[in-house]
């Protein structure tokens, strides 16, 4: 109970102006300019929102002008058919997706992160990595309290919906990543960031190294839980490998995004330093608050 408090806490504070790859702001961009070259924004509503909720999305996504955006619904049968769901799943998390050119990076935000209660930006950047997907902005959103998973099926159905083709083994593979990534940080003293971590300098090492085979996936993920310290059981351990010896096998080359694995990187460890400093992470709250009420005090005097 204590963990999950303190888990949302820090949700409320982390996911607050972090984003990927470039500047930006936490919140959704505004579509009054259309792209002629790369088209207008994509924004994808999850099937079970009712009208005022795809309205409230609507706001939080900031589609100003519905003229310059394309709008379509993601169903739970895109869900079974794109990466093996469950058909009857409820879809409430939402996305917006801005193509951007060559170079420019996958920025993520979470727009809504008191409402994407497991899933964090960079467990979506990882999984949207993993998946094929390059060079845009990606807005996610929720009018209610769900774990964010449908998020990530709408993105792909934007995708197909603009004619890119997605491998399918991919985005399957992905998703189990997502699944993996959330599992792990629900597991007692791991914390988001860290299994963020570890996935990142996973692929990071599997960029470098190439391994053929599964023994030596197995050899990769080994040194990466012993550098950073972590001990998982043997069941999760396993299931670490088995994820990355299927990357492995659908040869997928980290090797072009490495760029922004390496940003991945270096944002969850600014994070992590943010918050915690050298003065531990509690006493840095509680010296905001002091140095906040003493400002509101001198206001007095």
């Amino acid at each position: 109970m204590i963990k999950k408090a303190s888990k949302l806490f820090l949700a409320g504070i982390l996911s607050v102006g972090f984003i990927f790859y470039g500047q930006g702001k936490a919140s959704a961009e505004n579509d009054d300019v259309i792209n002629e070259k790369l088209g207008v924004p994509i924004v994808v509503y999850g099937e079970t929102l009712t009208g005022d909720q795809k309205e409230e999305v609507r706001r939080l996504l900031k589609v100003d002008n519905p003229q310059n955006v394309d709008e379509i619904t993601v169903t739970a049968k895109d869900l079974a058919r794109l990466i093996n769901g469950n058909p009857n799943s409820r879809m409430f998390s939402s996305a917006k997706i801005t193509l951007k050119e060559k170079g420019n990076g996958l920025v993520v935000t979470i727009v809504t992160p008191e409402n994407i209660t497991e899933v964090t930006t960079e467990m979506y950047a990882n999984a949207l990595l993993t998946a094929g997907v390059e060079n845009a902005n990606v807005d996610v959103a929720s009018p209610v309290k769900v774990t964010g998973h449908s998020a990530l099926v709408g993105i792909y159905k934007a995708y197909e919906s603009k004619g890119e083709v997605l491998d399918k083994d991919r985005m399957e593979v992905a998703n189990e990543e997502l699944e993996l990534a959330t599992e792990l940080a629900d597991k007692e003293g791991l914390s988001d960031e860290k299994v963020t971590e570890l996935l990142t300098e996973i692929k990071k090492m599997i960029a470098e190294q190439n391994p053929a085979t599964r023994e030596e996936v197995e050899q990769i993920v080994q040194e990466q839980l012993n550098k950073m310290s972590i001990e998982l059981s043997e069941q999760d351990r396993q299931l670490l490998i088995d994820l990355f010896d299927k990357m492995r096998s659908l040869d997928i080359d980290f090797r072009q995004v490495k760029k922004q694995l390496e940003d991945i990187s270096k944002d969850i460890k600014g994070k992590l330093e943010k918050v915690v400093g050298d003065e531990g992470f509690w006493d840095s709250v509680a010296n905001f608050f002091q140095k906040l009420f003493d400002s509101i005090r001198n206001l007095f005097k």
